[in-house]
């Protein structure tokens, strides 16, 4: 007899099957079927990206939009490119990930006490979506949240990902108005009711090459978001 599907995996799977935003999906596929030339010979996810991690986690990262030849290729968060190539080393690092690297699907990655998503979960074109297409993805996130009934800390990395956890907060009356909050790296404040908040730049190569965003700064983003949800200090 067939296991029922659980809630978060009933979310991911209807996720994967959304076809809410053509623009998207087109050019999702598009990528999927052209292909860049190191992956020439990879078979590409190219639909929308579930989430990943652990059911029962007490911090929730939440990013921007899966990238074209990262999870649009691979079917994961943050696996499969630059983002993730610091990203994962970090959570390795402080705890999270049962390993450093993040590769494929099959790579055998773990999460403890932590979820990955997204506030849109197809590739957009140039890395940025439309006010519509984050619309048309915002009831997933809100889903998400009521499901995740451990949460206690959610990391938004980048700006818009910081205004789509305000968003959802608007739209669930958590918020009245988002006046006072403000982005910045290092920024934290607690929606009413939970969880903390904390803001990160986002681990794009553009930050990460730069050194806008470093190691130790993103480190320091991980230990604080273990602290708030009371989890141990964690080193390796």
């Amino acid at each position: 007899m067939a296991h029922a599907l659980s809630p978060l995996d009933s979310l991911n799977a209807r996720i994967v099957a959304c076809e809410r935003c053509p623009r998207l999906r087109a050019y999702c596929a598009e990528v999927a079927r052209v292909r860049k030339r190191a992956y020439a010979d990879h078979e590409y996810w190219g639909k929308p990206v579930p989430s990943f991690g652990d059911p029962q986690a007490r911090i929730m990262v939440l990013g921007l939009a899966p990238g074209a030849h990262g999870s649009n290729r691979t079917g994961r968060p943050f696996t499969g490119d630059g983002s993730g190539d610091f990203l994962y080393p970090a959570l390795y690092e402080m705890g999270f990930a049962s390993q450093p690297k993040a590769v494929s699907l099959h790579d055998g990655m773990k999460l403890t006490g932590l979820w990955i998503n997204s506030v849109v979960r197809c590739a957009p074109p140039a890395n940025k979506p439309t006010p519509e297409e984050l619309r048309n993805c915002a009831p997933w996130l809100d889903e998400e949240m009521s499901l995740l009934v451990n949460l206690r800390v959610v990391v938004c990395l980048g700006r818009i990902a910081f205004d789509g956890l305000l968003a959802y907060a608007l739209r669930t009356g958590q918020l009245s108005s988002r006046s006072g909050f403000i982005f910045g790296h290092g920024a934290e404040f607690t929606l009413p009711g939970g969880p903390d908040v904390i803001t990160s730049y986002h681990p794009s190569l553009q930050n990460t090459n730069t050194g806008k965003l470093t190691r130790p700064m993103f480190l320091d983003i991980f230990k604080r978001a273990r602290h708030l949800a009371g989890l141990t200090a964690h080193n390796r």
